[in-house]
């Protein structure tokens, strides 16, 4: 019977069974490094569970008259361009998985995160939805 560690943050060819066990070589640690998010963007990625669908369109018809008579706005929008671009597609892939909208992963993209970010988002949110208890 074999054994394969997958908490093992750099499994790979280097880990395979019968060899030395050393530290990881150094583009390995950097690529580790680089696809790692804040605790600010955790938070916004755990956050955007409890986001619908609809946060990602504009104010509806009651939004709107709740301003007008009301003067109440809330907007679940981010300030910042690039935490926003990570919430639209957090709460996507909340919603739907790997999935996800073109236009999402370009403007995540265009944020400044990079591919092993993408790959790291995606991959946690689906264990995140596998672990999910059904609604009854």
């Amino acid at each position: 019977m074999a054994f394969l560690d997958f908490a093992q943050a750099l499994a790979g060819p280097h880990m395979a069974v019968g060899a030395a066990r050393s530290a990881p070589a150094p583009h390995f640690a950097a690529e580790a490094l680089a696809a790692d998010f804040s605790a600010q963007e955790w938070q916004i990625v755990d956050l955007a569970r409890t986001d619908g669908l609809r946060s990602l369109r504009g104010p509806g018809r009651f939004a709107r008259l709740r301003k007008w008579i009301w003067g109440e706005e809330h907007s679940p929008t981010l300030a910042s361009e690039r935490l926003e671009a990570l919430r639209r597609l957090a709460v996507e892939a909340w919603h739907k998985g790997y999935a996800v909208s073109l236009s999402a992963l370009a403007a995540f993209r265009a944020a400044g995160f990079s591919t092993a970010q993408l790959e790291l988002l995606l991959a946690t949110i689906s264990a995140g939805r596998t672990a999910r208890v059904p609604r009854s």
